[in-house]
């Protein structure tokens, strides 16, 4: 058990190690040179950190974002329910995820061997965190369940869950990548086979996000660096004007945070930040995927034959960058919507999380604009706001009421919301 947990919490719980170790083995069954072997790793774990990094470069624009808008609005969470929170839970339960996440991971691979499901999910990060909130669901709904009964039931969800997952947004993964070499391994694939749907039905494929005609005076904002700095720059002048002239302890205290800067130049700064974290996730995606799909071949020769990885969703950002800002544009101005008619409905008040609102909408955005251009990249945004904001609400304080409305716990991601009510009634029906 200790050697699992050792696994578990150092190749699992590090990505940038399991990612590494696979595209290690990968070209180790390809009989490369030690030189090939030792570039290729080296620079995949490079790539994939560079994306890590790009991504927390965002994740800190974000949280200077989030209580922006906060504000302007006047949200605020709602308190902690009964139920034990965050740190308490992985205290008792961490043991039965950690066992069930490593389980659920070979069941996925055995999967991918002996099935058509050729998918090997690889987006370690969140395995972890899907299966500590389908546990919490769980106990919640169950009670104190036994540590044998849990991790069985946690480790053959999560088995099937990783394998079909992206089995059921492959076909859209190809028109966006153009080929059949990785796939989506990500808890956005809900909103992002919602996306191509839509875009498929109700979009225009030939308007492109990446080919929008432009005057010649206008030709800058071709460049995906130049629109995503101008669009986040807007979003955060007009956020930082109103917060300017409030004055409540809320507004006050983004102000302080900007130290002896103004606070309209400190959120303008902001949103350059964001746009280079784009730049930089974009990068590292580049140099990561074009040592791991070449490495991966080794191992779908050798031991899975035909499988591919399921990859987290940046990987798909490069191939429309454009599409990540509609999809972020079109799930802001969502979430203002569905804030409003939540509270004004069932009063409850949706609390949006901007960092799971961009992850999602931005791969929800690419894959729309596959199959319906600008409009789709656009119902890509709003859809994963809807899923979000109804699917908060619902888990939140209709089937789950006593936990927390925020990401802290339980019910944050798009797939979460979708699967939580099934991994409800399961949890019902066998315990």
């Amino acid at each position: 058990m200790d050697a699992i947990f050792w696994v578990a919490t150092n190749i699992f719980g590090q990505a940038a190690i399991l990612l590494g170790f696979i595209v290690l083995l990968g070209l180790l069954l390809q009989k490369k040179t030690a030189s090939q072997v030792i570039s290729g790793t080296f620079k995949a774990i490079i790539g994939f950190l560079i994306i890590s990094a790009g991504s927390t470069v965002i994740t800190g624009a974000l949280t200077v974002f989030e209580p922006l808008w906060k504000e302007v609005f006047n949200l605020s969470a709602e308190p902690l329910g009964d139920f034990m929170g965050q740190e308490a839970f992985n205290a008792k339960y961490g043991s039965a995820v950690t066992l069930a996440m490593t389980l659920g991971f070979v069941i996925n691979v055995l999967l991918a061997r002996f099935t058509r499901f050729k998918y090997i999910y690889l987006t370690g990060h969140m395995m972890f965190w899907t299966t500590t909130i389908f546990a919490g669901i769980v106990v919640q709904t169950a009670g104190d369940v036994s540590f044998g009964k849990l991790v069985i039931f946690l480790a053959v969800f999560m088995g099937l869950y990783w394998t079909l997952q992206p089995a059921i947004t492959q076909p859209f993964m190809r028109k966006i990548m153009g080929n059949d070499n990785i796939a989506l391994g990500h808890t956005s694939a809900s909103v992002s086979l919602l996306a191509a749907l839509a875009g498929k039905y109700l979009g225009n494929k030939e308007n492109d996000s990446e080919k929008i005609k432009l005057p010649k005076g206008l030709e800058f904002l071709r460049d995906s660096n130049v629109i995503t700095a101008l669009t986040m720059g807007l979003l955060f002048l007009v956020g930082a004007i109103i917060i300017s002239f409030k004055d409540t302890p809320g507004a006050q205290a983004l102000v302080d945070a900007a130290g002896d800067q103004n606070f309209i130049v400190y959120s303008i700064i902001q949103s350059f930040t964001f746009a280079a974290g784009i730049a930089v996730v974009l990068l590292g995606v580049r140099m990561f995927i074009g040592e791991m799909v070449p490495a991966f071949k080794g191992i779908a020769t050798k031991i899975v034959p035909g499988a591919k990885p399921a990859l987290d969703s940046p990987v798909v950002f490069p191939f429309a960058p454009n599409a990540v800002i509609l999809g972020f544009l079109g799930s802001f101005v969502g979430a203002i919507i569905w804030l409003v008619i939540l509270g004004n409905t069932v009063s409850y008040v949706f609390v949006p999380t901007m960092i799971v609102l961009f992850f999602h909408s931005a791969t929800a955005g690419v894959f729309g604009n596959a199959t319906g251009g600008v409009r789709g990249a656009i119902m890509g945004g709003f859809i994963t706001s809807t899923v979000v904001a109804w699917g908060q609400f619902v888990m939140v304080k209709m089937l789950l009421p006593g936990t927390v409305p925020d990401t802290a716990m339980w019910a944050a991601d798009s797939d979460m919301f979708i699967l939580g009510p099934i991994i409800r009634f399961l949890a019902q029906l066998f315990f």
